[in-house]
């Protein structure tokens, strides 16, 4: 097996995207307010949980870093060189993983489908 060779910018780059369309994805300008329907939860919950987040904000970024070594990792065993090999390999690992790991525990939560797709949509 060849060694892999991990672009340290590009992994940050793709964390501080990640990260960023996390805030755009839970934001009023999208999802935030079906979300909190969904879950049940109120502005006022909201507002609370927004003053204790930065230990939420800190290990989400940190798992989307590691996610990013894991995907550049795949893509270097795969062989994987254009855009839409890496489109397919990313649509292989959500149908695979995230959303089967997903819509189990949403299943087994008893949460709405809905809550399930605007959290695995992101």
């Amino acid at each position: 097996m060849n060694p892999v060779e991990i672009n340290a910018w590009a992994l940050l780059v793709s964390a501080i995207a990640t990260f960023v369309l996390g805030g755009l994805w839970y934001s009023p300008i999208l999802f935030v307010k079906l979300w909190m329907k969904t879950r049940g939860h109120s502005e006022s919950q909201l507002e609370a949980t927004k003053q204790s987040v930065n230990q939420a904000y800190l290990v989400s970024f940190l798992c989307y870093i590691m996610m990013a070594v894991a995907f550049s990792a795949l893509v270097s065993f795969t062989g994987v060189s254009t855009p839409i090999q890496g489109i397919g390999l990313g649509i292989l690992i959500w149908v695979g993983f995230a959303a089967t790991i997903g819509l189990t525990g949403n299943r087994f939560s008893q949460d709405k489908i809905s809550a399930y797709l605007i959290d695995s949509g992101y």
